[in-house]
């Protein structure tokens, strides 16, 4: 049967799409904050949100707020957090697009829109740094096809 799974998936057409998120509410600590209790759980909705999407790679960069919000659904999925760094955009984009399969990516706040601009999508108003968590952009490549993308969000309501 995994053969043939296998053999399947090769076959298949090459569709691509990048979900993008912020990390989840974070601490006040100056250096490296974790995620509060509303981000924990935020985490989670993320991958109550993400779970059943097909997920082949997960990326974050390096910093307690961002793994920790990749955690709950790499831990789901059994796949390990591969980390980029924030500061090479280009880089990573090139990558993402390079590499076919469903990428969720956790960034910032100014990291988030733009690395959806690089990618081809659209990035939208800036992120309200101090209270915006909740934005999902999903970013679909298909072969032949302009790239298209949304803006939606997940999570408990910010009220």
């Amino acid at each position: 049967a995994a053969m043939l799974l296998t053999a399947c998936s090769q076959a298949a057409p090459k569709t691509d799409a990048v979900f993008l998120v912020r990390h989840a509410e974070k601490t006040t600590e100056k250096t490296d904050p974790g995620l509060t209790d509303l981000g924990k759980a935020r985490a989670v909705a993320l991958a109550d949100r993400l779970e059943d999407e097909g997920i082949t790679h997960i990326h974050s960069s390096d910093y307690i707020r961002t793994r920790d919000t990749a955690a709950p659904l790499a831990e789901r999925l059994g796949m390990e957090v591969e980390i980029y760094d924030a500061g090479d955009l280009p880089g990573i984009a090139e990558k993402l697009k390079a590499t076919p399969g469903l990428h969720l990516v956790v960034g910032h706040s100014n990291t988030t829109p733009q690395l959806t601009e690089l990618l081809g999508g659209d990035g939208g108003t800036p992120i309200v740094e101090a209270t915006e968590y909740d934005r999902l952009y999903i970013v679909t490549m298909k072969e032949g096809e302009p790239v298209k993308s949304y803006l939606t969000r997940f999570g408990a309501a910010s009220k």
